[in-house]
């Protein structure tokens, strides 16, 4: 009886070797030439991120021979009048992580083809395309563009290898250049930060940032730098105030109450607020108020600072300062000199002498 080995059909060799040869897989190697590169920008809490494949000009002649100008009909593809690449191989691809305006184009988040046109003039064309996963222009449609725009291209120095790269950054703002041989590609990008930030803040405070109250004054606080949405920001604060009704908080909703020209109602917090500050709160506060040259508020802020914590350096040490500032001769020397019999740290002790020195106490 056979076993069931010997049953088996025998595979020839030929037949063997043509079944793994169908199923075989190339490793992956570098690509040469135009190797593949990426590049990103972070503009406010958004992301612009490049992708796209290196050329280099090696001496060849590029615009008008390399990259024809204007629309050109490829030999492979849909056959369509057709834009640049703006690089080689696979298409460009732009990817936005929020709604955007590009060269003041309203643009949602996403994916896209980017294509350029050069024209012989120096001025040229930059265009967005729903398809980003095609190989090249040669499945361009034109049916398929986003939006079309006209740019002006500069004259640069000498770019062997294609680059893509982003300058003349704002805080809402970036250009995205094309750079190659000896021209520039210049696209401005937009965000609207401001409602960005925002509107990611609503998100996050459903998460775990908004289970502690540093989570809510941190919103409210970015709206009162900003100058936007008050309603929002106070409705943060207040739930901040009610977790934890601490100085930050609490000088925060102040200052968003005087912000909406409410002066009664935020002047009355923030003496709440002082009332229940730390040693380093008020120093902190005193400061402020010093660089806002108001000398006399800032001097009451150190001087109850010194009364709660009368066996501290520092609240003297500062005090002096706030009556040196004012030109208060007199009262700083005593409050430096007072600082000094506390043995304090070095770092406050060398303030205080330093002052000292030159108030002609020393």
């Amino acid at each position: 009886m056979l076993s069931s080995t010997a049953r088996r059909p025998f595979l020839g060799l030929p037949l063997l070797l043509l079944l793994l040869t169908s199923h075989a897989q190339n490793i992956t190697t570098p690509r040469t030439p135009s190797p593949a590169a990426t590049v990103s920008q972070t503009i406010g809490i958004s992301t612009v991120t490049v992708s796209y494949s290196r050329p280099s000009v090696k001496g060849r002649a590029i615009w008008g021979t390399l990259v024809p100008y204007g629309y050109n009909k490829q030999g492979f593809g849909a056959g369509n009048d057709a834009p640049w690449r703006a690089g080689a191989n696979e298409n460009t691809v732009i990817r936005l992580s929020h709604p955007a305006k590009i060269e003041g184009q309203a643009v949602p988040a996403g994916e896209y083809g980017l294509f350029f046109v050069v024209n012989q003039d120096n001025t040229g064309e930059v265009i967005l395309s729903k398809d980003s996963r095609s190989w090249g222009s040669f499945w361009y449609m034109p049916e398929h563009d986003l939006f079309r725009a006209k740019i002006k291209l500069n004259e640069v120095p000498m770019t062997e290898m294609l680059t893509y790269d982003f300058q003349n950054l704002t805080k809402t703002s970036a250009e995205l250049d094309l750079n190659w041989e000896k021209k520039q590609f210049p696209v401005r990008i937009e965000f609207d930060v401001d409602a960005i930030v925002m509107a990611n803040a609503v998100e996050e405070l459903k998460g775990p940032v908004g289970f502690n109250w540093q989570g809510y004054a941190s919103a409210a606080n970015y709206a009162l730098a900003n100058k936007t949405n008050y309603d929002q920001a106070m409705a943060w604060i207040d739930r901040a105030v009610l977790i934890n009704p601490n100085f930050n908080t609490l000088s925060t909703k102040s200052k968003l109450l005087k912000a909406m020209g409410k002066e009664a109602q935020s002047d009355s917090l923030m003496h709440e607020a002082v009332a229940v500050g730390t040693e380093n709160d008020l120093n902190q506060f005193g400061y402020q108020l010093l660089n806002d040259k108001l000398y006399d508020r800032a001097i009451e802020v150190f001087i109850l600072n010194t009364q709660k914590h009368p066996k501290s350096a520092n609240t003297f040490d500062s005090l002096g300062e706030a009556y040196a500032t004012k030109g208060d001769k007199k009262n700083a020397i005593l409050n430096f000199k007072r600082s000094l019999s506390l043995n304090p740290p070095d770092a406050t002790r060398q303030n205080s002498e330093k002052y000292l020195k030159q108030l002609g106490a020393m």
